[in-house]
């Protein structure tokens, strides 16, 4: 975790201290790290009769009383005011915390979970799915129900992907650095499954059930031995008690998992699909975010492209 060094917390309209906060202060501290908290208003338009009575523009007053909000929200924080700053910018929030990125070179965004209001809180709501879709460095979203310190991290890795990207390295780097950070239990699972299996089973292309459990069993040997390389670095292979190499749905298989070791932490790797930025590769992404209760820190590949760019002068 010390590779973070220019941290964004985005406090997405809560102007009380929460435990994402205080994890974002505590990592901050640890790895001598810049911490910007930000918070975003709306856009309104001011009428030239308001602008006249108030001697100001709307967004001004708006913009004034959130900067107080944020400076009293950080002052909790005083001993470490060196390393806290805030800013608020106006715009749409997921776009404007992006830019920040992309302007700021921020290495890491974190916030607190938002469900939609009424729903699950399993759910993520629309700007927490923005940042996880668009954003190009890691986005960390705390969910309020997990325990603090997290005491199990699964780490949900993809080593058979040509287009990973480097990702399920860095997802490795990371759980198992924050594992250690937390004293909590670090688990591994590369769900997969086998390309055409249904065809072969039962399509046009069927093939005797012989054939198709010795292809299933190559299959399942490639993904061993990509699993082993990619879990060396770390001590760990696919025989270790912390270690699942599944067959099955990713997403179900990932977050059935998860909800038996009752994951505090899901660290996973998303993927653009080539030639069209900010989206995943089918979706199975898209349901694990929106089926697993734990909290999320996802990382993208390096060749990931935001769609959202900055403006130019």
């Amino acid at each position: 975790m010390k590779r973070f060094k220019n941290i964004l917390f985005f406090a997405d309209g809560n102007a009380g201290s929460t435990w994402a906060l205080e994890r974002a202060v505590k990592l901050a501290t640890t790895n001598e790290a810049r911490l910007t908290v930000m918070d975003v208003i709306s856009d309104r338009e001011t009428s030239a009769e308001l602008k006249e009575r108030l001697g100001t523009d709307l967004n001004a007053i708006l913009r004034d009383r959130m900067q107080q909000q944020l400076d009293e929200l950080i002052a909790g924080f005083r001993e470490h005011d060196d390393l806290i700053y805030s800013r608020v910018e106006t715009g749409i929030d997921f776009v404007e915390v992006i830019r920040a990125v992309l302007r700021n070179g921020h290495d890491l965004v974190m916030k607190a979970a938002r469900p939609p209001d009424g729903f699950s809180r399993r759910l993520l709501g629309s700007t927490d799915l923005h940042l996880l879709r668009k954003c190009p460095c890691p986005v960390w979203i705390d969910r309020p129900a997990v325990s603090h310190p997290y005491r199990n991290i699964l780490a949900a890795v993809n080593p058979s992907e040509k287009t990973d990207g480097g990702c399920s390295r860095m997802v490795m780097d990371l759980a198992s650095s924050l594992a250690s950070r937390e004293s909590a239990q670090l688990s591994v699972v590369h769900a997969w499954k086998m390309h055409g299996e249904s065809t072969l089973r039962n399509g046009r292309g069927r093939i005797s059930g012989k054939e198709l459990e010795l292809l299933i069993e190559t299959t399942r040997s490639e993904r061993r031995k990509r699993l082993d390389d990619l879990l060396e670095h770390y001590g760990l292979d696919s025989e270790a008690d912390n270690v699942y190499l599944r067959k099955g749905p990713t997403a179900a298989t990932i977050r059935d998992l998860g909800s038996r070791m009752d994951a505090d932490l899901l660290v996973m790797g998303t993927i653009g699909r080539t030639g069209i930025p900010g989206f995943f590769i089918g979706n199975t992404a898209e349901e694990l975010l929106q089926t697993t209760s734990a909290s999320i820190l996802a990382v993208k590949p390096e060749s990931f492209v935001s769609p959202v760019t900055l403006i130019k002068a």
